[in-house]
């Protein structure tokens, strides 16, 4: 804590008093005052710690006043002359006390504090110095530690202890702070902000720092123009002068911004971090942290490419239990498989205390215990509350300096004697309660601004209270207050003294006293400096707002509120936005819809697009109520029904989401069919080619830019419908995307219309016609028209390659070569903040690395498994839930008993099967199906296998009456390619039920031939082993040729796993044919690759039966 002090009283005084003064006797408020004249100086004479002890030691016995100052025995001065040796106590003696003189020539003499009163806590430091050197010398993962404790302990102080060894390590120190009077989703931004203002400001040269802006350009890229509103410093420091694109921003919408801005702090973070350069980050007082910030935190702290960056939080843990929101973040953390060190920062001890005292006074310790044993007493060794009490007792004469006798005096009895509060804002409120009225005044209204303001804002504010000319110097002296050198701002020496400062109001009167503040503010000001002031104005209002009754008067708040929450808004800090919107609209009276109209949809309009941009969707859902009845038109709706639909979408409503982007578009005049029947569906289908039957792809990317903004609107609510449908309606899905494409041709294109074809181009590739052609063409005109329209971060950019990558091009380029493209989609989602087609693109990743190109299953799994925790952070449940099913693909053929369904609410896997089944998410649990029979067969249970097929095709009977689908991801074809093989397996046991299974393997085979048409890379190999199993269930010799050329498909072309099981395969015709030494090798082949994959169980079970068959070889092994 650092050290502050106040003013006592300051008179004149004669030599009678003064003698008494000297001799320890006489009136209290007299000890700390002096003559002006010739005296001596702490520098001059004896150093003042000896001179302590030589005039202890000739104190006379018969003094009965000084008995508590002397020594009682040798030992103790012989241990007090080493303490003097050991510690350079006389070069520090002139800096024990500051001589203040008044407007009558007296002097005072005060105790002078430390900035940083730092004792005991060798524990705590070694702790943090471990974590600092583990984040310094290894650095190859994030490092998080909390500091708890009361408040006044010191914990901040604790943490400004490694400040010179990381600058000896050539590291970055950021701290923020945050304040319960203050808004605590612009904390980080401001340390930010203040860091890079340092580097501005330092003279270190334009190509100290060339080497983190070249990181920053890499990692953040044309993103970086989000975080130039919210750390202005920023722009400076990468000396850019383009201006934001405020009209992107505002398409980007709410809920995108939102996200957007979290991950663009984590990614400027990670840039400032680096081996050469670590980087610790401090936010301190994490109680009153909000969620986006503790977001940030969370993804930080999860982020396997940050590199030598250490964050330190520090919180009250006296106010954070276990419903607190710090709490349940940091179990998020943990989940997570993060660890991290808590540490405890509790009192100091009687000695820290009486060590203290001896600094501060240069007094020996032993001399020191008297008043260190009563202050201790009283303080129980919370450090500032210890600052506190021996400013106060040297303020009211009970410690003083003694000119004569050349050291620091206290009366002990007295002290002892004193009552006192044990809590450290109520002893400092009653210390400023004998302050002068100006003071005191003064003091209650700068607490009302909050934790920073400057001395223009305190000069409105004082207009009629006269608080002095020299109050804010004053409050500088006394140690209340702190500033930075041509700063202008002042900020509170510590939260505790602004409270103490806050409690001066009375309690009756502190709703008053803010509206007083509030309304002086906003009469005084101008309108061109009500932007300037306006967060004191509305903050202070507020406070008082259930004193206002006026209409009138509610109304211009309401105003006030709303000019503030859209500047807020501005600014991305959502949460402090919400609280003044919300505000604004509790002010509103019944009648504001026809009085006030303008005000009261702004108002709405606002706040809808705060709360989507925070996740607060039932609150969101709640607010649009009432606009949706009252506003005048459609079109005063239509923001509202966007953020509405936004909101039930993300939170997976997705039946009352397509259900108002119907009601929504029949406004429009757009109206689509609530039942879809085959004959319905034929027709949208024709219609759409009716449309497109002349249009070359040239001719379509030229057409005009669309105008009509009615159909403007529409394409945006029916691109809203997209994922709604395609996760619960199909049909649905397919009407959207062709009414989407019809309106595009009739009006012209928009952004819009490049996710249309491309939805398009999805179709085509899995209609029954099997028009690869055609899709591929809509493919690159999907991708022409968003180079064409759209910037280059467009929001559209995720949802465009997860169509052609993940629906198109797989009919067509390598698998592994379109991973990267997941990859790409998924920063370029994160960093735009359209988080659900970041996670959509990480799915499609998922599935294609473990079911299609045999990646390494133990790294893809550790990979997964911090995705699916992301997913679930963003609350994305969806992607979360199909991304779950991936990684438990790879526990089960790893043989582990890791469960990945635990991060989605603690379920199982068929409890999660239970709830997709009862909530009729199709899709999602045909993709869990398919799993169960791809493990199942690869581990040769094939009774399981078979019983899942089963399910599987009753489900695609019963999910709906006209079978479609917009797409069709690598899970079909994978899908089809075992369901072919089981077909196979079961037809070789020539059952009755052999004709039924002999179709679906040559159903399979005739499918796989177009698509190994298509492409070679992709289908041959699976193509040879079907027909290898295919000639084996016919008896043709052919087989093993197809078998031996599958195998050398699937080495050339990397499917390491399908390699193995076509080594297996082989491995079990050539039993048959009784070749017995040549089975043996397949099988230690398919031992191999399945040992490459990390499939263990596959492992055990071939080892099993190369044990079996190893005898009956020649030589065996």
């Amino acid at each position: 804590v650092g050290g502050w002090s106040t003013s006592g009283r300051r008179v004149s005084v004669n030599s009678e008093a003064n003698s008494e003064v000297e001799e320890g006797k006489g009136v209290d408020h007299n000890r700390n005052v002096r003559k002006r004249g010739k005296q001596r100086t702490p520098g001059e004479g004896l150093p003042l710690y000896l001179g302590a002890m030589i005039s202890t030691l000739l104190i006379s016995g018969d003094d009965s006043d000084a008995s508590q100052l002397r020594y009682k025995s040798v030992n103790d001065v012989y241990e007090d002359l080493k303490a003097m040796a050991a510690q350079d106590v006389i070069r520090h003696q002139s800096s024990c006390l500051i001589d203040v003189v008044d407007n009558e020539g007296s002097f005072q003499s005060r105790l002078k504090f430390p900035k940083d009163l730092f004792y005991g806590r060798q524990v705590q430091m070694s702790m943090l110095m471990h974590l600092l050197q583990s984040a310094t010398m290894l650095g190859d993962q994030p490092l998080m530690a909390l500091i708890a404790g009361y408040p006044g302990t010191g914990k901040s102080t604790i943490v400004n202890q490694i400040k010179k060894p990381l600058a000896d390590k050539n590291g970055f120190f950021i701290e923020g702070k945050f304040d319960i009077s203050a808004r605590p989703d612009k904390v980080l931004a401001s340390a930010l902000d203040s860091f890079f203002a340092s580097i501005n400001a330092s003279n270190t040269g334009e190509n100290s720092y060339m080497s983190m802006r070249w990181r920053i350009n890499d990692a953040v890229g044309s993103g970086i123009s989000c975080l130039f509103d919210v750390i202005p410093s920023l722009r400076k420091f990468m000396t850019d002068s383009s201006e934001v694109d405020r009209a992107e921003e505002r398409k980007m919408g709410g809920n995108l911004m939102g996200q957007r801005l979290k991950y663009m702090f984590c990614k400027l973070i990670r840039s400032i971090s680096c081996r050469s350069r670590p980087l610790v980050l401090v936010l301190d007082d994490l109680q009153w942290a909000d969620k986006m910030t503790l977001g940030v935190i969370r993804m930080l702290m999860t982020d396997p490419d940050i590199h030598s960056f250490l964050f330190l939080g520090c919180y009250r843990e006296n106010e954070v239990n276990e419903s607190h929101l710090l709490s349940a973040n940091l179990n998020d953390i943990r989940n997570q498989g993060i660890n991290f060190m808590t540490i405890k920062v509790g009192a100091i001890e009687k000695e820290s205390v009486n060590a203290l005292i001896s600094d501060v006074m240069c007094l020996p310790p032993t001399l020191c215990q008297p008043l260190s044993t009563v202050v201790y007493q009283n303080t129980g060794g919370i450090i500032m509350f210890v600052q506190r009490l021996l400013t106060s007792l040297n303020d009211e004469g009970l410690v003083w300096y003694s000119y004569s006798s050349h050291r620091w005096m206290f009366d002990v009895q007295k002290i002892e004697q004193k009552e006192m509060s044990e809590d450290v804002v109520k002893h400092m409120t009653e210390h400023m309660s004998r302050l002068p009225k100006k003071m005191q005044t003064g003091l209650k209204l700068c607490a009302c601004l909050g934790p920073k303001f400057d001395a223009a804002i305190v000069a409105k504010v004082q207009s009629g209270a006269n608080i002095g000319d020299n109050f804010l110097e004053s409050c500088v002296d006394d140690g209340f207050l702190q500033t930075k050198e041509d700063s202008g701002y002042y900020t509170w020496a510590h939260d505790q003294v602004q409270q103490a400062a806050y409690e001066l109001i009375p309690l009756q009167q502190r709703e008053k006293f803010h509206l007083l503040i509030g309304s002086r503010l906003f009469l005084s000001t101008s309108s061109s400096e009500i932007d300037k002031f306006i967060f004191y104005i509305v903050d202070n209002m507020n406070r008082g707002l259930t004193l206002v009754n006026n209409p009138y008067q509610k109304y211009e708040m309401a105003d006030l509120n709303l000019r503030a929450g859209e500047k807020i808004l501005g600014r991305h800090s959502f949460q402090s936005s919400v609280k003044y919107l919300m505000t604004g609209i509790a002010l509103l009276e019944n009648d504001s819809w026809e009085k006030k109209y303008g005000l009261t949809i702004r108002l709405h309009d606002a706040a809808s697009e705060a709360l989507c941009a925070l996740g607060e969707f039932t609150k969101l859902t709640a607010l649009a109520e009432n606009p949706l009845i009252f506003a005048r038109c459609f079109q005063d709706k239509l923001n509202i029904y966007n953020n509405l639909v936004r909101a039930l979408s993300s939170s997976g409503k997705n039946e009352e989401c397509i259900d108002t982007c119907v009601s929504v578009l029949s406004q429009l005049g757009e109206f689509l069919p609530t039942q879809i029947t085959p004959n319905i569906l034929q027709e949208e289908v024709a219609e759409v080619r009716r449309a497109l039957i002349a249009q070359t792809r040239q001719e379509l990317l030229s057409l005009p830019v669309m105008a009509e903004s009615k159909k403007l609107t529409a394409m945006r609510f029916l691109n809203h419908m997209l994922i709604a449908t395609y996760s619960c309606n199909p049909p649905l899905n397919l009407i959207v995307v062709f009414r989407m494409v019809r309106m595009t041709v009739d009006f012209g294109v928009c952004d819009i219309s490049a996710i249309a074809f491309a939805c398009y181009g999805a179709w085509l590739a899995s209609s029954p016609n099997d028009e690869y052609e055609g899709a591929f063409t809509m493919g690159r005109v999907a991708s022409d028209l968003m180079k064409k329209l759209c910037s280059e971060e467009a929001e559209i950019l995720p949802r465009i390659y997860l169509l052609i990558y993940g629906m198109i091009n797989i009919y067509k380029e390598p698998w592994q070569a379109l991973l990267c493209k997941y990859s790409e989609a998924f920063e370029a989602g994160m960093a735009l903040g359209d988080t659900e087609y970041a996670l959509s693109n990480m799915s499609l990743y998922f599935i294609m690395s473990f079911f299609a190109c045999g990646s390494n299953l133990k790294e893809t799994s550790q990979i997964a498994h911090k995705f699916v925790q992301r997913a679930m952070q963003y609350q994305h449940q969806s992607m979360a839930r199909v991304m779950a099913i991936s990684e438990q693909m790879g526990y089960d053929l790893m043989g582990t008993n890791n469960n990945a369904y635990e991060a989605l609410s603690g379920l199982d896997e068929e409890a999660l099967l239970n709830l997709l089944v009862r909530n009729k998410l199709a899709n999602m649990a045909r993709s869990l199906y398919q799993k169960r029979k791809y493990v199942s067969y690869f581990c040769g249970d094939m009774d399981v296998a078979a019983k899942h097929y089963e399910l599987q095709e009753e489900l695609d009977v019963n999910s709906s009456e006209v079978q479609a689908t917009t797409g069709r991801t690598t899970f079909f074809f994978i899908s089809t390619f075992i369901d072919g093989l089981i077909g196979l397996y079961f037809a070789r046991k020539h059952q009755e039920d052999e004709a039924k299974w002999t179709r679906v393997a040559e159903k399979a085979i005739e499918i796989m031939k177009k698509w190994t048409n298509s492409s070679s890379w992709n289908f041959s190999n699976k193509l040879y082993l079907l027909q290898a199993e295919y000639f084996f269930l016919k008896n043709d010799d052919r087989a093993y040729a197809c078998y031996r050329a599958s195998i050398k498909k699937a080495r050339e072309h990397k499917f390491n796993h399908e390699e193995g099981l076509a080594h297996e395969k082989l491995a079990t015709y050539l039993l048959y044919k009784n070749q017995h030494d040549e089975a043996l090798q397949c099988f230690q082949n398919a031992k191999k690759c399945y040992a490459i994959w990390h499939a263990n169980v596959l492992v055990q079970r071939v080892e099993k039966a190369i044990t079996i068959l190893s005898p009956l070889c020649i030589g065996g092994i």
